[in-house]
């Protein structure tokens, strides 16, 4: 008796490392609040750091600009950690192939470990039977 054997894929492990990356990613937050504290500290510490000659007052845009990269690194960081836990929820799912792409981009522009994760959702989510399981199925439709 010879059974027909289904093609694999890896979507489990693509949601998997979807979730670890969203992880990382709200580790980058927690790396910039605190980039930012330590900017927000330095307006306590301004008046008593020496100065070489005496005559200068310590930059308090130097300290703004600690502020304002945390801050806005924070919230980038958390965009793609949110957006990137969608998208594991989505491939569970199995639905919005489309926005799977988009977030495989967008984790492309996030380093090493993005890149290897965007890649890899280009090769596993354009394969003929893993786009068959995102197709809607007839029952799912609701026409009138």
């Amino acid at each position: 008796m010879h059974t027909v054997q289904q093609p694999s894929h890896n979507l489990e492990l693509l949601r998997i490392l979807y979730i670890v990356k969203a992880s990382f990613n709200f580790l980058g937050v927690l790396f910039f609040i605190a980039y930012a504290s330590f900017g927000a500290l330095m307006f306590n510490f301004m008046d008593e750091i020496p100065n070489a000659n005496g005559s200068e007052e310590f930059p308090s845009q130097l300290s703004w600009i600690f502020v304002i990269i945390g801050v806005l690194g924070a919230l980038i960081c958390l965009v793609f950690a949110v957006v990137t836990l969608i998208a594991a929820k989505r491939i569970k799912e199995r639905r919005n192939e489309t926005f799977i792409f988009v977030v495989g981009v967008i984790n492309c522009f996030t380093g090493i470990l993005g890149i290897g994760l965007g890649v890899f959702t280009f090769v596993e989510m354009t394969k003929p039977h893993v786009k068959a399981l995102f197709q809607p199925s007839v029952q799912d439709s609701t026409e009138f």
